[in-house]
């Protein structure tokens, strides 16, 4: 059976179009022998990273006092999920030309050294390898390929550095320039992720 942990962040949650095509991925791949896991970053509203939770993490278990406990055990809950999962299904707003702050807040948590990617002599390596990403990005105006997505990099070299990089993307833009833009726009990335369930069946 596969696991597929599904990572939302958009702060219009059931109403937002990136949780819209999420969803229909989700959908269809019913029938198939999956788990989903859900988590929506927005909800979770982690704060930022501070110095005192990286340390709690750099402290050995067996030495913790019970608030680096507490701390550490947001991010060990997270990264758990995501070592199980063996597909990371990502809905992606984009938010002035990024992604959300809760999704950076969620990434600054499973970023790991030593549990999701390790330093080596010759550079980091990632340690979650085998597993595939899917990444459904919506935006209000058309960005993709230009200077303005700064997502798809990013959300590339990110997954990639703990080891994921069999990374796919599904964009529906110009959600925002009038309903005839935006109704093209998602049945053209619904078709695609049509595609994406065929050669998962293949």
């Amino acid at each position: 059976m596969m696991s597929i942990l599904v990572v939302y962040s958009s702060l219009n949650g059931e109403n937002s179009k990136s949780t819209e095509l999420a969803d229909y991925y989700l959908q269809s791949r019913e029938g198939s022998e999956t788990s989903v896991t859900k988590v929506d970053v927005a909800e979770l509203a982690l704060a930022h990273l501070t110095g005192e939770e990286m340390q709690a993490w750099m402290t050995d278990a067996s030495e913790r006092t019970s608030s680096q406990k507490r701390l550490a055990a947001v991010s060990d809950d997270l990264v758990a999920q995501l070592q199980a999962a063996d597909e990371i299904v990502l809905a992606v707003p984009m938010y002035n030309f990024g992604i959300p702050s809760s999704l950076k807040a969620y990434f600054d948590r499973i970023a790991r050294a030593g549990i999701t990617f390790k330093y080596t002599e010759t550079g980091p390596v990632g340690l979650l390898e085998g597993k595939q990403a899917k990444v459904f990005a919506s935006r209000g105006g058309v960005y993709e390929g230009g200077d303005y997505d700064t997502q798809t990099p990013y959300l590339t070299h990110f997954l990639n550095f703990i080891g994921i990089t069999d990374v796919k993307f599904v964009y529906a833009e110009g959600l925002s320039m009038g309903e005839d833009s935006a109704n093209e726009s998602i049945a053209n990335a619904k078709g695609k992720i049509i595609e994406l369930t065929q050669k998962v069946a293949d």
